[in-house]
């Protein structure tokens, strides 16, 4: 018996959303979900060629329930930030594993994309995770114009802190190692790899406070036989160069190199605390990942390998 095609449904459907995105989108996404929130600027300079183009896309992200945004005005009612994007309920279905909280670990996981972004917008490192990010930014905006780069791995603190730090089976039994990075990356250029912790200092801490958070990574290099560079990026010259006279002649495991902070952290921008003369680019540093070699790194995009990433 012949039977008719049912007529379509008034109602609207909501996984017809997931039709609509891009292989860029879906990049943007997994960012959010693990480094929290990111800036219209930001996100222009790491996956547009123009600052519109990229507007109008989070415009669109936004209606579409992928994205949550705000922004902080100033006390005369001006646009403090531009907005600041962060998983909305469609982004956040997509990605039910995101980071919950960037001030408190132990909290239960929020109960909807609302509730995560709230927990965002008051948290006391917001303009930390900010600064962070924009590093990640700059790298991957030199990748789109220097082909033979790549930012292999790009991990949180709460991602880098899970897999560096705990109990650790060495070769001398089992050992506590306590490393607390704002970031871990892991960078390719001209022929060299180079994994590296980053430490984001905003001149709110003394030295003696950013001195010590080194002991951590000395255990690492000591116990699990990594070593990558420990990366100061410092606010201004005056910090720079009292870090670089406080460390020089001081034997480390872990290589460390400051330098302060610019768009190009890619570039010969680096010094490091065994050799503060000579400047280095971020691929010329001494980086040994131990017996084992890099691990495999998530399959990351390049956000000029994907298709949709060119604005027409």
């Amino acid at each position: 018996m012949y039977r008719r095609v049912p007529l379509p449904s008034t109602k609207p459907d909501p996984l017809s959303v997931y039709r609509r995105l891009t292989p860029r989108d879906r990049l943007l996404m997994s960012w959010l979900a693990e480094h929290y929130l990111l800036s219209t600027n930001q996100i222009g300079r790491a996956l547009f060629t123009a600052r519109r183009t990229a507007q109008q896309r989070l415009t669109i992200l936004h209606r579409l329930g992928v994205l949550h945004r705000f922004a902080w005005a100033a006390a005369d009612g001006t646009p403090e930030t531009s907005y600041l994007y962060t998983l909305g309920p469609i982004g956040l279905r997509r990605h039910p594993t995101a980071y919950a909280d960037p001030d408190n670990l132990g909290l239960k996981a929020p109960r909807s994309s609302i509730d995560r972004a709230e927990r965002i917008v008051h948290s006391r490192r917001l303009h930390h995770l900010l600064g962070v990010n924009q590093f990640f930014v700059d790298l991957h905006a030199h990748t789109r114009t220097q082909p033979d780069s790549r930012l292999l791995r790009w991990w949180s603190e709460q991602h880098a802190t899970a897999a560096y730090s705990g109990t650790k089976r060495t070769t001398e039994g089992q050992r506590r190692i306590d490393v607390y990075p704002d970031g871990h990356g892991i960078w390719h250029a001209e022929g060299h790899t180079v994994g590296f912790f980053l430490e984001h200092d905003r001149d709110t801490e003394d030295l003696a406070r950013v001195v010590a958070k080194l002991r951590g990574y000395e255990h690492l290099a000591r116990y699990a036989d990594t070593r990558f560079p420990v990366l100061l990026w410092v606010p201004h010259q005056r910090r720079e160069t009292s870090l670089l006279r406080i460390l020089h002649d001081v034997p480390t495991r872990m290589p460390v190199a400051v330098a302060v902070h610019g768009d190009n952290p890619a570039g010969p921008v680096w010094a490091l605390t065994s050799d503060p003369v000579r400047r280095r680019h971020l691929h010329e540093l001494p980086s040994d990942p131990g017996p084992d070699g890099y691990p495999d790194p998530p399959g990351e995009h390049r956000p000029d390998d994907v298709d949709e990433l060119t604005d027409t």
